[in-house]
């Protein structure tokens, strides 16, 4: 018997190949099917930053099968967070989500040595969320 998640959220970044799939590859390792992952980029480019691949390798975490993704009002509407990161303007905005805007470095063009900073730092923010997540759904 499986029941709901106890959250949905949404990562946003403008190419959707870096910082916000780091993030998502962090919720579904840490939170598993407790929470409902998406992501998503205002401009998605071609393919994820091999730098992040590898930094996430790194901790056993594999997310070299995702593909950045166009930002959409239905995956906004379908999400309880949206969390940004960096992607300014081209945010949508929708009533009665929580908004939060975490400010990382974009770690495009940089190499697996310069990303692992981001990665630790977003782990950090990842873990931050499942705590305040877990705390709402038991409220």
């Amino acid at each position: 018997m499986s029941s709901a998640p106890a959250a949905s959220v949404l990562f946003v970044c403008i190419h959707n190949a870096g910082r916000s799939q780091m993030a998502a590859g962090f919720l579904r390792h840490l939170a598993g099917d407790r929470v409902e992952v998406r992501s998503a980029g205002s401009v998605p480019g071609e393919q994820i930053n091999p730098a992040a691949v590898a930094a996430m390798a790194e901790l056993g975490i594999d997310i070299s099968d995702q593909k950045p993704k166009v930002l959409t009002p239905e995956a906004a509407r379908a999400s309880d967070y949206i969390i940004t990161m960096g992607c300014g303007d081209a945010c949508p905005y929708f009533p009665g989500k929580t908004y939060l805007d975490w400010q990382l470095e974009d770690p495009a063009g940089q190499g697996v040595e310069a990303v692992r900073p981001i990665r630790d730092e977003i782990k950090a923010l990842i873990e931050g969320l499942i705590a305040e997540i877990d705390a709402k759904s038991k409220a």
